[in-house]
């Protein structure tokens, strides 16, 4: 499949320089991160919430977990993830389970995590299981036009999951 094509449009419109990288497929980012041989740091990943009137994207590396609670708190709403088939309907372009991380190419509010600055370079999932669009960290950050960001996020700790 490739690029996914809201992504690709996006990408186009906005004259960032990428290149793309092939990879094995994987089912999850740090499984990703194993077969493509990227450090978990440079890796973005989108972790979508909703509430009760619309989604919201959050944007933080594969090497970091989400904290909710925070988010919640600025945002002043209750979160919950979204289901497969909420992601379904929302990133019909894409594999189940393989959004890219560029919630603005779909219309959808995007916060990311201020952690996303400390890597010089930037690779996120293109759409599917198998390719990774990789480019500079600072025209990735340019790519969420206007996106808030803030610190929500916590190194990944083995025991308590990916997420929270």
């Amino acid at each position: 499949m490739g690029i996914a094509m809201k992504l690709s449009d996006y990408l186009e419109a906005n004259a960032v320089p990428y290149d793309v990288v092939k990879h094995p497929h994987s089912g999850s980012s740090m499984q990703t991160v194993r077969a493509s041989n990227v450090p978990a740091q440079c890796l973005a990943k989108a972790v979508v919430l909703e509430d009760e009137t619309h989604a919201m994207m959050a944007v933080l590396p594969a090497s970091r977990r989400l904290k909710l609670g925070e988010l919640e708190l600025s945002n002043g709403r209750a979160l919950r993830l979204a289901s497969e088939a909420e992601l379904k309907d929302l990133f019909a372009d894409c594999e189940p389970g393989a959004v890219p991380p560029v919630g603005v190419a779909y219309g959808m509010e995007t916060i990311w995590d201020d952690s996303l600055m400390e890597q010089p370079e930037m690779y996120f999932e293109a759409g599917d299981h198998e390719t990774l669009v990789h480019m500079k960290t600072r025209d990735f950050i340019d790519l969420m036009k206007g996106a808030r960001h803030m610190a929500f996020s916590a190194q990944m700790d083995e025991e308590r999951g990916p997420l929270y």
